[in-house]
């Protein structure tokens, strides 16, 4: 049921119905964890390299090591806006760093430094920070099965619980945009969708999107169309025949 529920809303089945609307588009607001799904994989590469292989201490540390730099990682995407300007400076600065290594033979050094860290976590625990994160992309997935927004060419429906009253705002009181600012959230595939309201008293609604270059182009798509209707709406505008 959830599944069809998330495929098909009951918005869906409505707009489906309504002979003046053929284009529409529905996004939720995924939460931010979901931005450490590098941190849930190298959980689950670790937790099974560690119960397959019997490791020694060692080894056991590098592992850790590495799993703390990506998680150190995660978080920094996760609480700062990193642009490309940004992420450029921080590559060539570690790609400088490891020409230096290179150059004074202490690269072998430099990662088996992970080692003083002195982290040991066994598979049970790698595959419990797996599930830990996992858990809270899945309630963020079931909370937009009930929490979601539906544009259309006509207006926007926002939908803020089980039931199925939801909020209809006209077009021509709200605006939309697509930020995609932060680098690495885009190259992870997300962005985000800003409604704007003609309601200076109300707060931009921002949302967390998926496939936002698919969901670009959809967007536009049924912006060009509001615009041809309004334009058709004008007085002496074009009237398509």
């Amino acid at each position: 049921m959830l599944i069809f529920n998330f495929n098909m809303p009951p918005i869906s089945l409505k707009l489906t119905k309504d002979a003046g609307i053929d284009e529409w588009l529905i996004v939720f607001d995924w939460s931010r964890k979901v931005l450490y799904t590098p941190t849930i994989i190298i959980s689950l590469v670790a937790g099974i390299v560690s119960s397959i292989w019997s490791l020694d201490e060692g080894w056991q540390q590098i592992i850790g090591g590495i799993w703390l730099a990506v998680f150190f990682l995660n978080f920094l995407v996760d609480e700062y806006e990193v642009n490309l300007k940004i992420l450029v400076m921080g590559v060539l600065l570690f790609v400088a760093m490891l020409l230096w290594l290179i150059f004074l033979g202490w690269v072998r050094s430099f990662f088996t430094s992970f080692r003083a860290l002195g982290i040991r976590i066994d598979a049970a625990g790698y595959f419990v920070f797996a599930a830990v994160f996992f858990l809270a992309v899945a309630v963020s997935w079931i909370r937009g099965l009930f929490y979601y927004v539906a544009v259309t060419p006509n207006y926007l429906s926002i939908q803020v619980g089980p039931t199925e009253t939801a909020e209809q705002i006209s077009r021509e009181e709200f605006g939309t945009r697509i930020d995609t600012g932060d680098f690495l959230e885009r190259l992870q595939g997300y962005g985000r969708l800003v409604v704007i309201f003609k309601d200076h008293t109300r707060l931009p609604l921002s949302l967390l999107v998926r496939r936002v270059g698919a969901i670009s182009p959809k967007l536009e798509s049924i912006r060009g169309k509001l615009a041809v209707d309004r334009m058709d709406a004008k007085p002496g505008g074009v009237t398509g025949e």
